[in-house]
């Protein structure tokens, strides 16, 4: 019988936390036994002063202690359960890690930035081929940035701008006011300007991943699905024209009307359109014309590693 053994990944992010349970065989292949996410918002009204509010960190408890639940019905599980930038930027990080350790067993590693945007270049790049040009996953705390050349990842950046900040800044969330939005991608305009590395790629090739880009691709694989069956994620290309051409409808439409949109969850529907500023400005900016999804990022990317036994968490 072929031996295998089980990792269990959970992604606590801005906007909703994960957990990803993989079989890896003998052979070092790994197979996807079960997957669950839940939307927590935990970024939610953190405000100036950086702090994980009372109701959102009430919420990511729940969804781990659920998490717990399962991970206990597995026997020799391995569990690598990492947080991004919401808990990061807290300043009562602690305080909060210490509540998941007490009340769930999770011992949560809060990983760096420049780590994060390094995982999402390793699931990418062993999923969909990108030589040269730039990956983008948007989160709701930051946004994560790879400059990519002759394959190899040349920069890691992060910088703390992601959909649940800027929708709730800029009052993005139902019908958007046109100085609203202005104002918006003022910042993300200037965000971008700071990462003078940037103009390295321009007119190459961008791969976007994160809840808001790939709600994005959703819409469009609905609209031209054949016989409802609809184009996987994962690889999916349109281009810059037809993301502007959504995004103009979005604009158009309030928080209600978004959420029937086949495609946008209804938990999204408020921090879709700040989700897709970032992305939508690197193709403006860049003369990018054309942009590919992926479903692989960090969660893939812990996943790659273990597999080569470059990570571990004890």
């Amino acid at each position: 019988m072929t031996k295998a053994n089980k990792l269990a990944v959970i992604d606590l992010g801005s906007n909703s936390v994960r957990l990803k349970i993989s079989t890896i065989l003998e052979d070092g292949s790994a197979v996807a036994e079960q997957y669950v996410k839940r939307y927590v918002r935990l970024s939610s009204q953190m405000g100036p002063e950086k702090l994980l509010k009372e109701a959102p960190m009430q919420r990511t408890l729940a969804a781990l202690q659920e998490f717990r639940e399962i991970c206990d019905q597995y026997d020799h599980l391995k569990i690598m359960p990492v947080a991004t930038a919401a808990v990061r930027q807290a300043k009562n990080q602690q305080e909060f890690l210490d509540r998941v350790k007490q009340t769930t067993g999770f011992d949560i590693r809060v990983i760096s930035g420049a780590q994060e945007a390094y995982l999402d270049y390793v699931g990418v790049s062993n999923t969909l081929p990108i030589k040269e040009g730039l990956i983008i996953d948007t989160g709701g705390a930051s946004m994560e940035l790879v400059g990519v050349d002759n394959g190899a990842a040349e920069e890691t950046v992060s910088i703390p701008l992601g959909s649940v900040i800027l929708s709730q800044r800029y009052r993005l969330g139902d019908q958007v006011n046109a100085a609203d939005l202005f104002d918006a991608m003022v910042e993300v305009d200037e965000a971008l300007s700071h990462q003078q590395w940037l103009s390295r790629f321009r007119r190459t090739n961008i791969v976007a991943l994160g809840g808001c880009n790939r709600a994005l691709a959703k819409i469009y694989r609905w609209r031209n699905a054949v016989d409802n069956s609809p184009a996987p994620i994962h690889g999916l290309t349109l281009s810059s024209s037809t993301a502007f051409g959504i995004m103009h409808e979005l604009l158009e439409q309030n928080r209600t009307e978004r959420a029937a949109i086949r495609g946008v969850n209804k938990e999204r529907a408020d921090v879709i359109v700040g989700g897709l500023l970032p992305m939508l400005a690197l193709m403006r900016q860049l003369a990018i014309d054309e942009v590919k999804f992926s479903n692989s990022g960090l969660r893939e990317g812990l996943l790659f590693k273990y597999q080569e036994r470059l990570v571990d968490f004890g």
